[in-house]
């Protein structure tokens, strides 16, 4: 379980074919301190430390991962928002995060407002039931608030604002039209749908 705050971007050093992909990641963390067997969300995939050397984390990434998550993710150089599971007594400082991806959208435009950056994104269909103005979403594994929803005959963009120390803190500032990101919805708005979709069927 994780709360989207994200605490380190790391940097894909290698990726290795095993069956599955072994991607070793370079971090500021101190991974004396972090077991074998624990998770860490990389830009929102909840995934395993394998093993680990000073200032670098390993994890096998599935088959199933990498057909679910956004294309040219798990590539040498590439940048990835990471945070630490959530432990009983921390500050829940975003909101529920899972690590499970439920689709992946496309960035619609990036552009300037005030400091702040105005985001578009383009989701899949079956994921505007659970996106609301004034909810919570999580992109590339940041916690972040819906400003707007538009809902299209192909699916449905949502807007974000993008605060300078976010932008700072993550990856954001590489984002750009056409790139493509790993969203999960919030966890009680797909409760809450699913408590809908019985009371209607009964």
């Amino acid at each position: 379980m994780f709360t989207g705050i994200v605490t380190d971007v790391g940097r894909i050093e290698a990726v290795e074919s095993r069956g599955d992909l072994r991607v070793t990641v370079a971090t500021a963390y101190d991974t004396l301190a972090i077991d074998l067997g624990a998770s860490v969300a990389c830009s929102g995939v909840c995934l395993t430390v394998v093993d680990k050397a000073p200032n670098r984390l390993a994890f096998d990434v599935s088959a199933e991962s990498v057909s679910r998550t956004a294309d040219g993710m798990w590539t040498a150089g590439r940048r990835l928002n990471l945070e630490r599971a959530l432990r009983l007594g921390d500050e829940l400082g975003g909101h529920i995060v899972t690590g499970h991806v439920d689709a992946v959208g496309t960035i619609a435009s990036v552009e300037p407002e005030g400091g702040s950056l105005r985001i578009t994104i383009d989701a899949p269909r079956d994921l505007a039931p659970y996106v609301a103005a004034k909810g919570s979403i999580t992109v590339d594994g940041v916690s972040l608030t819906v400003n707007s929803v538009e809902d299209r005959a192909d699916g449905v963009r949502f807007g974000l604002n993008i605060i300078p120390h976010t932008a700072e803190v993550t990856t954001f500032a590489d984002l750009k039209a056409g790139v493509a990101v790993n969203l999960e919805i919030d966890v009680l708005a797909r409760y809450l749908q699913r408590m809908e979709q019985a009371r209607a069927a009964a």
